[in-house]
Parts: C-alpha cells; sequence; structure tokens
C-alpha cells in the first residue's frame, strides 16, 4: 500500500503502513503525551495516556499502538481527550508519594511534568500509598515499589533489550507489583547492574544507590588526598543534566568543575583506555599467532561481564584477562602515581565519574584489590556528579576550561571514542594494524564498526592476516553472537560487546531521558572529541610510552598481568551480589 494521508486536529498529514497514530502526529509535529511509551521499546498501552478520538471508534483509543488507516480523521486534545487524560493522571497520583521535593526524579519526572502540562492542582481521589518495602539489597538501584506506575517499562527493557528478564508484574488489579521472581531481592537476582531500567523508568521508582555522601566525606576530610577520574562518555553528556543541548562537549569545564569541588587530582579514564588498548591489543595479537582462544571478547563493560558470567560462562576463555579502564585506573593511581606523588595510598580515595551504573559493582568486586587496597572506592554517575554542581552552584556553562592532571591525565582520540559503541574495536585496530604491519593506517576512521546497529561485522586486511571483527550493543544482541560463537559458527577473532544501548553514552548512569536520537547526537560528539584531538592512536601517547619504561616493562609483563588483569567467574543462575569492604 502506497503513502496516504490522515487527518489529525483538521490538518492532512502524511501516514504510512504499519505506522501508529502518534507516529504518524510525531512526525507531524503534533505532540500527544505519554506515559508507558518509550521509543526504544514495543507499544504497551498499559497507561492509556496517550488516548485519542478516532472518528467511527466506539471509545477513545491509545495512540501509541493504534494503526493509522487511510482517510482516518482524529482528534488529539478534544474536551473528551483532554478530561480522560486528568482523569487517568488523577488516578496515577491517588496513591502515588507526594514527596516530590525530595525525590531523586523531581524536576525530570515524567509523571510531575504531565501533571504540570495537564495543569493539574488536586487529586480528588486521594488514598494513603501502598506502603510497599523499598528494596535497596543491590549495590547499584534502589527500588520503590510505592512509586511505581505499573508502566512496565523497566520489564520490557530488561526483557527486549537485555534478555536478562530480572523483572516482572506480579499480581492482578490493584494488588499488581514490579519485581524479581519469587519475592527475591533484586540483588539476589541475575540482573547485571546495567542501569538501563533506571534511564527508562518515568518517576523515582528506581534510582541509582549514591555515593554522594561518601564522596563529600572524603573531599572534606583533610587528611584524605582524593583523586578523580572521568569516563570518555561523561564529557558529551553532563552538560544535559546541567542544562545543555545533549552532546554539547564539556571536557575543560567538567574539569575545571571537579577542581572546584576540591579533588586534588583530576585525570581522565581515556588515560586508561589507551593502556587497555595496548593490553588488549597485544593479548589479542597474542592469540592469533600462537593458536589461542577466538574470538577474543572485549571485557570493559562490567554490565555485560556479569551477563556473560551468569549466562555463557563457557565461553569466559574467549573473554580479554584485562580489566576495565576505570579498574586499570584504580590500580595505577594506588601503585604508580602513590609513588610518583609520594602519596600513601592507604589515605588516597579514588573516584570514578562513570555513565554507568554497573562500575558500582564493578568497583566492589573482591577481586579489584591489586593495588593492595580497594583500587577504586567510589563510582558517581554523570547524573550523581551533576547533582554535586548544582549543590555547589556552580554557573557550569560559563567555567573557563581547564586541563587534566599529569600524568594519568594524557589521552588520545583512540580513548575518547570508547565511549561510543565501537569504539574499542576501532581504537583496537588502529593500533593493531600499525603494530602487526608496522606500517602506519592512513585513514583513522574506522567506519564498519561504527553506529548504531546492533549488530556491526567488519573486516580488515593487515599484511597477509584477514582480521575479522564483530560488534554488538544491548545484551539481546550479545547473546545472538555468543549463540553464534557457541555454536562454532562465526569466524570472528575479536569481538566488542558493550551492555547499554549506543555503549556507555547510552549508559544507565547517563541523564535522563534517553532515544535513539538522543544517543547519536551524543556519538556524533564523541567522534567530534576524537578528531579534534592531536594524538588519535593509542600507542602514540606519550604518558603511555612513559609508564611502559618506567613501571610497567611492557604490555602483558609480569606486573602488568598482576596490576592490569583479572579473571572473571562462572556464576549460578541464582545470583549473589558481593559485599562491599
Amino acid at each position: 500500500m502506497p503513502d496516504f494521508t490522515v487527518t489529525i486536529n483538521g490538518r492532512e498529514v502524511p501516514a504510512r503502513p504499519g505506522m501508529t497514530v502518534l507516529e504518524a502526529a510525531t512526525e507531524a509535529g503534533i505532540s500527544i503525551p505519554t506515559l508507558c511509551y518509550h521509543p526504544d521499546l514495543a507499544p504497551q498501552g498499559a497507561c492509556r495516556v496517550c488516548l485519542v478520538e478516532i472518528e467511527g471508534e466506539r471509545v477513545l483509543q491509545p495512540s501509541c499502538s493504534f494503526p493509522v488507516r487511510p482517510g482516518m480523521i482524529v482528534q488529539t486534545h478534544s474536551a473528551q481527550v483532554r478530561k480522560a487524560r486528568r482523569t487517568v493522571v488523577e488516578l496515577l497520583l491517588s496513591d502515588h508519594p507526594s514527596d516530590c521535593t525530595v525525590c531523586a526524579r523531581c524536576g525530570t519526572c515524567e509523571l510531575q511534568a504531565l501533571a504540570e502540562d495537564l495543569g493539574l492542582r488536586e487529586v480528588r481521589f486521594r488514598v494513603p500509598p501502598p506502603g510497599h518495602e523499598m528494596d535497596d539489597s543491590s549495590l547499584f538501584v534502589v527500588r520503590d515499589p510505592d512509586k511505581c506506575i505499573l508502566c512496565r517499562r523497566c520489564i520490557e527493557t530488561c526483557a527486549q533489550i537485555q534478555g536478562v528478564e530480572a523483572l516482572r508484574l506480579k499480581g492482578r488489579g490493584y494488588e499488581s507489583l514490579i519485581g524479581a521472581p519469587f519475592d527475591t531481592p533484586l540483588g539476589d537476582t541475575l540482573c547485571v547492574n546495567c542501569g538501563q531500567c533506571i534511564s527508562r523508568c518515568p518517576t523515582g521508582a528506581l534510582t541509582e544507590k549514591t555515593h554522594i555522601p561518601q564522596v563529600w566525606a572524603a573531599l572534606e576530610d583533610p587528611e584524605t588526598f582524593t583523586v578523580v577520574q572521568t569516563a570518555p562518555a561523561v564529557r558529551v553528556t553532563l552538560g544535559e543534566a546541567l542544562g545543555l543541548p545533549p552532546g554539547e562537549i564539556v571536557t575543560g569545564r567538567m574539569t575545571a568543575a571537579l577542581r572546584v569541588l576540591g579533588f586534588d587530582r583530576v585525570f581522565d579514564t581515556d588515560f586508561t583506555a589507551d593502556l587497555t588498548i595496548m593490553e588488549e591489543g597485544h593479548e589479542l595479537i597474542q592469540r592469533v599467532t600462537t593458536g589461542g582462544v577466538l574470538p577474543q571478547l572485549t571485557s570493559c563493560c562490567p554490565g555485560w561481564i556479569k551477563f556473560i558470567e551468569h549466562f555463557y560462562p563457557d565461553l569466559l576463555p574467549n573473554v580479554s584477562s584485562c580489566k576495565s579502564p576505570q579498574q586499570m585506573f584504580g590500580a595505577l593511581a594506588k601503585t604508580y602515581f602513590a609513588e610518583v606523588a609520594g602519596v600513601d595510598p592507604a589515605r588516597m580515595c579514588v573516584v570514578s565519574i562513570m555513565p554507568c551504573t554497573a562500575k558500582k559493582y564493578e568497583a566492589a568486586r573482591p577481586e579489584m584489590n591489586d593495588s593492595g587496597y580497594q583500587d577504586v572506592d567510589y563510582v558517581l554517575t554523570t547524573r550523581e556528579l551533576a547533582q554535586m554542581i548544582k549543590e555547589m552552584g556552580l554557573d557550569f556553562a560559563n567555567l573557563e576550561e581547564e586541563n587534566y592532571d599529569d600524568p594519568l591525565g594524557q589521552s588520545t582520540g583512540a580513548g575518547v571514542i570508547f565511549g561510543a559503541t565501537g569504539g574499542v574495536m576501532e581504537a583496537a585496530l588502529r593500533t593493531a594494524y600499525e603494530v602487526i604491519s608496522g606500517e602506519k593506517l592512513e585513514d583513522l576512521d574506522i567506519t564498519p564498526v561504527r553506529g548504531m546497529e546492533g549488530i556491526k561485522e567488519a573486516s580488515v586486511q593487515i599484511d597477509s592476516l584477514e582480521l575479522k571483527v564483530a560488534v554488538a550493543h544491548g545484551l539481546g544482541n550479545a547473546a545472538q553472537l555468543l549463540e553464534k560463537i557457541a555454536a562454532g559458527q562465526a569466524d570472528y577473532h575479536f569481538v566488542e560487546i558493550m551492555a547499554c544501548p549506543g555503549g556507555c553514552l547510552g549508559g544507565g548512569g547517563q541523564p535522563v531521558p534517553t532515544s535513539l536520537d538522543i544517543r547519536k547526537t551524543r556519538a556524533a560528539a564523541i567522534y567530534q572529541a576524537d578528531r579534534e584531538l592531536p594524538i588519535r592512536r593509542s600507542h602514540e601517547n606519550p604518558s603511555i610510552t612513559e609508564i611502559y619504561a618506567k613501571f610497567l616493562g611492557e604490555p602483558l609483563s609480569d606486573k602488568s598481568h598482576h596490576l592490569l588483569h583479572t579473571k572473571y567467574t562462572a556464576r549460578t543462575k541464582r545470583a549473589v551480589q558481593v559485599e562491599r569492604k
């Protein structure tokens, strides 16, 4: 059937077969409020906020799931529609806690914004909140069932995008409740800590477990030497949480803000992203040339690591033994940097600014203490750092830009692109090509591994070797790749997997809301930051050369293996959270 038109609010708008009323209206610039709908997910039609009046239909219909047809006549804001929407939202608010001013989602709560847009100033049907017990068993998330509006976004995100299914709907009617199966505390489930449920929750029902009080305490303690590292993706997302447009690069202002907060040293996780490429790249070369286990799977993403530990433990030998850049940094901060700076590592506090809630879990893993201490003490998400900056009253948009400190602050464009899906692969190929061939790679933009397709494949000819690679983001896509690998149907040499859609720039600790368009904007900024840096290959970072010469020796040396590599754990189908020491 060819394209056709429908009439929305008296205006003819183009439509296509398979579109919903909401999609047609949105493309035409006509706004219909939604609550359970999310562009990343299949429509649920659960909340009924997007109801519209359609000529010929006996009752109002949910625009998010109702298909268009030629000649359809729709009213999106008639008196009947407005009355129905107000009633729906009033009913949602009837037993919703009224602690908005102290809720973590105050100002970004979709239910709060919708009530404001509808002009609600009273709720006629007030009843006490259900009084469900909060679940703070997880190291990364707090679940408050009283604030849940049963939109099912978290369930569908965990199932459709991640394939984990750690959450489900229980009970019926007024007794309905979203939680883990069999009333298991979330911390004891198969949850991989990715935080995607948080980033799609419209209210404060799911929030990260904050480390802000502990970080303030460390900053205010004169006996504690505080060190902070900032992940690649944070520099293109922090501005969003502070009122700037998506994708604005705020690296220099972020560095300045962290100094104002009181950190003694401000470093860049991109430095250890470059170091990861040196270690992981040489590990790949070793496997390819000595008949090692292939394909090698990346190990930068802790959500993905926990996923393979639970669901595909037989493939753990394929996983690179490299720690993530966050954990490499922590180990080096409390050894190499402590030695260079003359600081007692026992009084050092290492804080990470990460786009990811799973990094909180990773930092607490008991094996992450090769420095002789817990390598990373606290992890703040992008959202948490934004909150601290607001608390300090900083005019972030107008801060003078500042540079990172040395020696762990110098990085390359290869380190920056770690923040986007395909970035680890591209950075590794830039170095692997030159190490294997001994020749310069003229075009550093390896575009086949870029983009938002769920699974990407590419091959690079390096002398006589055709290096075959694959990239997946979102754990549902990862599972498809792993099934092929387990069945012996894949001949890849190297595979990059990131738990979150879009990679770290779509991480569970990033500003809300998120969508494909927002993630594309952030990715464009990541690649812009790469192009603007004078050095774009990890092995050309002079600080990396120096740390090998003065401290590590060479890639895959005994010292680098002790500090920068680790082992991962086959887990049962019933997880038990590690305990923070």
